[in-house]
């Protein structure tokens, strides 16, 4: 087992400077003598693939995997310069639907991945899954976990404020405002890293958004609604509402996703607004942590709380994959009972096929319940018809941060980028 942390990237590296920093280290192990049993892997799941990566290895003697790890944004950038210049490695994290330029819908249309509709864990995924890892019909990508957006809480953090977990907006408010007075802020956000701007929104936006209309995706795609002129309006006011009222640190714009994980982990902040990927990173740096997730409160009605819950990233073959047999072989061993057990435990995620024989981690039984229940919505840009509209959303939220834009300025150009289409 060979890894890299992937490169970081600069803003100001010129385009070559770019295809230099991208082209690097993942298929140094293909050219070998032994490169029918070498893999090449780029994947965002840090802190669990490695695992896999080990049981993959031992389950195949003789085979060994290069392997780098990096953050989103970094990566959908370096793997779509990879996939253009022909270096892309075997096997890569690609995202469910349509929302970045690494989804399934994206990815496929453009002839990057192979198809995978004949693998025996194809036909087994939920029609909930089917339908954002499939492209025209044929499956691309192997899902191997249902992730959910909510409030995680640091246990001993919170029982050291003496507070609770609210329950109702009105109560969120105040909760912030009392961790802000006893020097914890309740919850870390970093709006260094673009992925991360959306998560709150998200949380948001799902119940106020989704309680009263749970048609809303099928009306914006027949035209019959806009981002501009609904509770998106409301969610992003929210937004700004939670940052008024102390709820996350100082200089969020500042901070990292990385720094952000030690802030909640170590009882800096009570908690994080995050998927339940979280969880499994917060014990890794404070084992003898508690960490419970909970639905994020955008109302005053708990009864009407939704949650986002979809499909989580997965794993793809490289169309022009160097060995496209051990490829098939390692998202086939990604997506048995073994390997999915690992990422599930490793991620706090909950499994995506039935009977797979995944432990369901304690931190996410209000997640489990509601799903169970059907309270629970597609992460957002996953039913968008375009990559544009959710990039410009991020770097909206930004631009909201720095008060270098509004959200009515920036809900009018998602608008505009949904409407240009696929």
């Amino acid at each position: 087992m060979k890894k890299r942390r992937l490169p970081a990237l600069v803003a100001a590296m010129t385009a070559a400077s770019v295809l230099a920093a991208c082209s690097g280290g993942t298929n140094s192990g293909s050219g070998s003598s032994s490169g029918a049993k070498t893999l090449t892997l780029a994947s965002v799941d840090q802190g669990s693939v490695e695992d896999v990566v080990k049981a993959f290895e031992a389950a195949n003697p003789g085979v060994k995997v290069n392997y780098t790890t990096g953050g989103a944004d970094q990566y959908t950038q370096q793997i779509r310069t990879q996939l253009s210049s022909g270096t892309a490695p075997d096997v890569m994290t690609v995202w469910p639907g349509n929302g970045n330029a690494m989804t399934t819908f994206v990815a496929a249309k453009a002839g990057y991945l192979l198809d995978l509709s004949d693998r025996p864990w194809a036909a087994k995924q939920p029609d909930a899954v089917k339908t954002v890892s499939q492209y025209d019909g044929k499956t691309y990508t192997g899902i191997f976990g249902v992730n959910g957006i909510g409030a995680v809480y640091n246990q001993q953090a919170m029982d050291k404020a003496g507070l609770t977990a609210p329950t109702t907006w009105t109560q969120l408010l105040t909760f912030c405002q009392a961790a802000a007075g006893k020097g914890t802020p309740a919850f870390a956000l970093g709006l260094q890293d673009l992925w991360v701007t959306q998560i709150v929104l998200y949380a948001l936006v799902s119940t106020v958004v989704y309680a009263d209309d749970r048609d809303f995706d099928s009306k914006m795609q027949a035209g019959q609604a806009t981002f501009a002129n609904s509770p998106w309006t409301t969610a992003m006011a929210k937004y700004q509402a939670m940052d008024k009222a102390g709820c996350f640190q100082q200089k969020p714009l500042g901070t990292s996703y990385e720094a952000t994980q030690t802030l909640a982990a170590t009882g800096k902040t009570l908690g994080i607004i995050q998927g339940n990927w979280i969880v499994a990173l917060l014990k890794k740096k404070n084992p003898a942590g508690t960490f419970v997730l909970k639905a994020l409160p955008a109302t005053d009605d708990p009864a009407t709380f939704i949650m986002p819950g979809a499909a989580g990233a997965g794993y793809a073959v490289n169309a022009k994959a160097k060995n496209k047999d051990l490829a098939v072989k390692f998202v086939d061993f990604v997506m048995s009972p073994q390997g999915m057990s690992v990422f599930n435990q490793k991620q706090g995620s909950l499994p995506s096929l039935p009977d797979s024989g995944s432990a369901v981690d304690p931190a996410l039984a209000e997640l489990t319940k509601y799903i169970s229940e059907g309270r629970t919505v597609p992460f957002m840009d996953q039913l968008w018809p375009n990559p544009k509209v959710q990039q410009t959303m991020l770097t909206g939220i930004q631009e909201i941060f720095s008060k270098q834009s509004t959200p009515d300025k920036v809900l009018t150009a998602m608008d505009a980028d949904y409407r240009a289409g696929t």
